[in-house]
């Protein structure tokens, strides 16, 4: 997370650049230094300064803290929100959580050109941080469930209107959030004068520390909100709550950045590169395609059929970009693995422990490890690994530590299949859709005999017999009291409770849970054998007044202690605890032989239905370690490498490539997602750790064949050839203008 973060302050910075075009057409250069003039100007009259920084900036600092905030916090808990709340399933909100990343690494490519070429950096943040604002809005308003829960059963009616509110909000977000980042780090540094250089160096460490707090803020808070209880007529996790405070936070970002408007310097919006570079490109195929005849001689590269148009400077320096953007083609892959951290990822610890023992985790909290190792790894990293391994005299250049940063990340996902695998051996069996489950319960105080036309076994007082499977219906004898003839349910759990009807015991059956209960709570329901009915309660929640031989409904509670509440009709009270761990499900038994009293606690029996959660989160660690130092080795050295080997002028086009791979990733993962037919979790992480491993094997192969280059000193040759080569052009173009002189000079005589 925190290297795309650094990935964008710097492409941020690039993207929206409107220094070096060297190339502009010669009649366009004194319009443009009359710019660069009024620009001075304008700086010194707004160079109002506090401790030699420009007021104007902390302004842009406290904007993009809050923004951050925004964007993490709503995303941090996005992908429970489609599973819990939207239902929708695993492969499904990981699609879509991918869709809108992919997006979100789209659109700044048209917050650049928006920027550059018509409105300005200035007037794109603030337009496009109302649409923003009005996303985060929408998607807190679509998470509420009461507004269409009209039988108040904490389940929304028209959960079609909450999919459309959420798929708008995304959609605003995506335009709002992609068409911001090219301009918020550049705008910052439009406000430094020439001599404030170190200002202007430490005023970016500074923007990159608000990127950084804002986003690990929000990771830590959000899921916080989430796992509150609220609402109007029933109390469900508060997704309001979680999206409404991201909001908030935009809604104070817009504010403090209009505020600050007066003391802005605001650059012109000059033109934007990459839509020149994009024309040279398409006239160069276009001139190519036009003389494929034979009959042309061929030249040394596709690139020099722009020469017509087009100086040989500018073409020297697309031929250096296409160099290093063919070297992107395999990257997309790596990013496929990393941001499934905030899919797949949490997804899995939703299967897990989370109890730290003074600190409950949430399962979206786990991607807090990735910035805080961020931190903790970038120094370590530039100050003893790589000295290290230059004094062992090894030859660890940038596109060698891409190739060992994405087999790290592939290596990640090998520690994530590890994980899951111990998760599945934990994991109920649940049957299939051919099948159902049942479990038998003696409720009386004798032992009683229990043939279910294939097993035969003996049930003690208040004892349970664990699930059995069956593919079809069965009859069941219970003592000797005749054959009951079973109807269950495919692909469901039930619970056989055999109790005493009358003379002679009795079965009835109750459906059970047949997944693990959502978000890591528990379901609890209680079984009364005692002789008479017991009012049971948990707090605010209530298990009902249960009859002699009845059964409550599942209660879903927290981990933890809970404090339960037992009374009879006569006012007799007894207080009961079960300590509660991550996804599981209880039958609390209340045997015949219950008693009130200091003891009353002693008898109750809670059988275990569905088992907690018993691998722990810790486990996750390795994998984000793994994926975290794979990030630092890729994404800070593959930013190094573009800008080394990216010609002054163009270093945003490599910038805007870049983020681009990063889209083309989270589309890799959603193509998978629903492609892949793999039937474990497991399988599917191994897959990807394939991919990449291979994928790793040919960006080798690639980067063998690679020669570094010097692109100023190849600038430097050809602005000594741009003269001799305007003289040749000249030359070629005077005896046309003598031409159309005399034929202009002819014309005017024959009108005369």
């Amino acid at each position: 997370m925190t290297g795309l973060h650094l990935t964008m302050g710097v492409a941020c910075l690039s993207l929206c650049s409107v220094e070096g075009f060297s190339w502009r057409r010669d009649e366009k250069l004194t319009a443009a230094m009359a710019d660069q003039e009024e620009i001075k100007k304008t700086k010194k009259q707004k160079s109002a300064t506090i401790f030699g920084y420009p007021i104007s900036i902390f302004f842009i600092v406290v904007n993009e803290f809050c923004e951050r905030f925004s964007y993490y916090g709503m995303r941090a808990v996005l992908v429970l929100y489609f599973k819990y709340f939207l239902k929708w399933d695993d492969d499904f909100a990981t699609t879509i959580y991918h869709t809108f990343v992919a997006l979100c690494y789209l659109t700044p490519i048209l917050g650049a050109i928006i920027a550059d070429s018509w409105l300005g950096k200035f007037k794109t943040i603030v337009y496009l941080s109302i649409v923003y604002t009005l996303g985060q809005i929408v998607m807190a308003i679509g998470a509420i469930h009461d507004i269409t829960d009209h039988n108040r059963d904490g389940t929304p009616d028209s959960m079609g209107f909450h999919v459309a509110l959420s798929m708008v909000g995304l959609i605003l977000i995506a335009l709002g959030t992609g068409g911001i980042k090219p301009c918020v780090a550049a705008f910052g540094g439009d406000q430094f004068l020439d001599h404030q250089e170190k200002q202007r160096s430490t005023f970016f460490s500074i923007f990159y520390l608000s990127i950084n707090a804002g986003s690990l803020l929000s990771t830590v808070i959000t899921p916080i909100l989430r796992a509150q209880e609220c609402g109007i007529h029933t109390q469900q996790k508060c997704y309001p709550l979680a999206f409404g405070v991201p909001a908030a936070l935009m809604v104070v970002a817009l504010i403090v950045f209009i505020i600050g408007s007066r003391m802005y310097i605001k650059v012109p919006p000059q033109g934007n590169i990459m839509v020149k570079v994009c024309t040279c490109i398409g006239f160069a195929i276009k001139n190519r395609f036009r003389h494929r005849s034979t009959a042309y001689p061929k030249r040394e590269h596709w690139m020099d059929w722009a020469e017509e148009k087009y100086d040989k400077l500018l073409i020297a320096q697309v031929k250096m970009v296409l160099k290093v953007l063919f070297l992107y083609i395999p990257l997309p892959m790596f990013w496929a693995l990393f941001d499934q951290q905030g899919s797949r990822w949490t997804l899995q610890a939703t299967t897990m422990n989370g109890d730290f023992g003074l600190l409950t985790i949430q399962p979206d909290q786990m991607q807090t490890v990735n910035p805080i190792l961020i931190l903790v790894l970038v120094p370590i990293m530039d100050s003893i690994i790589y000295p290290l391994i230059a004094k062992c005299n090894l030859n660890f250049t940038p596109l060698k530590r891409i190739t060992v940063g994405m087999f790290l990340a592939a290596l990640a996902f090998v520690a994530a299949a590890l994980v899951q695998l111990q998760i599945d051996v934990t994991l109920p069996k649940f049957p299939s859709s051919t099948e159902f489950q049942v479990k038998y319960t003696n409720l009386l105080d004798q032992p009683v005999d229990v043939t279910d036309g294939v097993n035969k076994f003996n049930l003690q007082p208040y004892a349970s017999k664990d699930y059995l499977t069956y593919d079809k219906q069965f009859s069941l004898d219970i003592g000797t009291n005749g054959t009951h003839l079973t109807a269950f349910d495919s692909k469901t759990r039930n619970t056989v409770i055999i109790f005493q009807g009358g003379k002679v015991p009795e079965p009835k059956w109750v459906r059970d849970l047949s997944a693990k209960p959502e978000q890591g709570a528990n379901g609890v329901r209680f079984l009364n054998g005692y002789g008479s009915a017991l009012n049971i309660t948990s707090g605010s929640l209530g298990f009902g007044n249960i009859a002699t031989n009845g059964i409550s409904d599942y209660v879903l509670l927290p981990q933890g202690d809970a404090k339960i509440l037992i009374r009879d009709d006569t006012g007799k009270e007894c207080d009961y605890s079960l300590t509660l761990g991550f996804g599981s499900s209880y039958t609390v038994i209340m045997p015949s032989s219950f008693t009130f009293g200091a003891n009353c606690k002693d008898s109750i029996k809670a059988d275990v239905d569905i088992s907690p959660n018993s691998i722990h989160m810790a486990w996750q660690i390795p994998q984000y370690f793994l994926m975290t130092s794979g990030e630092v080795v890729f994404s800070v050295t593959g930013l190094e490498f573009a800008y080394s080997q990216a010609p002054s002028n163009m270093k945003s086009v490599l910038q805007a490539g870049w983020l681009l791979t990063v889209a083309v990733g989270n589309i890799i993962v959603l193509i998978v997602a629903e492609a892949a037919t793999l039937p474990d979790q497991w399988a599917e992480y191994i897959l990807f750790a394939s991919l990449l491993v291979l994928v790793c094997f040919i960006f080798s192969f690639m980067a063998y064949f690679y020669t570094y280059i010097d692109p100023t000193k190849i600038e430097a040759q050809f602005s000594q050839m741009e003269p001799e080569d305007k003289e040749r052009k000249k030359s070629l173009d005077s005896p046309k203008r003598e031409r159309k002189d005399s034929d202009a000079g002819k014309a005017s005589e024959t009108k005369m």
